[in-house]
């Protein structure tokens, strides 16, 4: 198999005072999906901030295209799409202005040229919102901003996603649109790491997955619905204490 993308090796991290990582391995190789799962406060929107650098390691290696992260610099491979809760809201911007900033990472002097205008069009289409443009993104309903999220971080062009429970408070048919806006992400070769409840319409494009309890790894490997739900001890619990994940998992494998 190729070089991982993301490779996290004996990685741990708090928040405040309290353990929240202990030591985990996350790998994510080239054109692989992986959903990363579990309950509430399992730590994993911590672990996917400890791979953009939002939250800093107390031990542990983080490597980004067998780069180690401290002295990765070419960030404009990473597209990252935050949790939507947490994003954006309330800033006084039009559609194409939020998408175009994902673009700047490109540009000269924050310029943008005909090649970036042209991908910022093209990320709006492929997300479905090219005809609301020009509308303040205050403007839109919750799955529509999601879109817009991710055609932001898709305006790049990146070499790899990672997503903070991109389907979180999403109604049905933007779900689908982002699900088939990731299949043609993947279908290009993009490598996508996932923060998810729930597999929903994503399920079909998933990989692997990596479900983490109380900051360890608990299971990694084929999505926990293909390997049984007694295959799992404890991860339909929903945990009282919680990191910043949005939303605790409600009773049953996956929801």
């Amino acid at each position: 198999m190729s070089e991982p993308v993301i490779s996290l090796r004996g990685v741990r991290a708090e928040l405040g005072s309290r353990p929240v990582l202990r030591g985990i391995d996350l790998t994510v190789h080239h054109g692989e999906v992986v959903a990363l799962l579990g309950a509430n406060g399992s730590g994993k929107s911590t672990a996917v901030r400890t791979v953009i650098g939002q939250v800093p390691v107390t031990a542990g290696e983080i490597e980004l295209f067998g780069t180690p992260r401290r002295r990765f610099r070419d960030w404009r491979r990473v597209g990252y799409v935050p949790q939507r809760t947490t994003a954006a809201g309330g800033v006084p911007a039009t559609v194409t202005e939020v998408v175009s900033s994902g673009r700047l990472s490109r540009t000269r002097f924050g310029m943008l040229r005909k090649a970036d205008h042209d991908a910022v069009r093209a990320a709006l289409e492929l997300v479905g919102m090219a005809e609301r443009a020009k509308d303040s993104v205050n403007a839109l309903s919750g799955g529509q901003h999601q879109r817009v999220l991710i055609a932001r971080a898709l305006a790049a062009e990146p070499e790899l996603l990672i997503m903070d429970e991109p389907m979180a408070g999403v109604d049905l048919a933007s779900q689908q649109v982002l699900a088939d806006t990731l299949e043609k992400q993947v279908s290009e070769g993009a490598s996508v790491l996932l923060v998810l409840h729930e597999l929903g319409p994503l399920e079909p494009l998933i990989d692997r997955a990596v479900v983490l309890r109380d900051g360890c790894v608990l299971h990694d490997g084929p999505p926990p619905k293909a390997v049984g739900q007694h295959a799992l001890p404890g991860h339909d619990h929903v945990h009282p204490h919680a990191d910043h994940d949005a939303a605790p998992i409600r009773t049953g494998l996956l929801g």
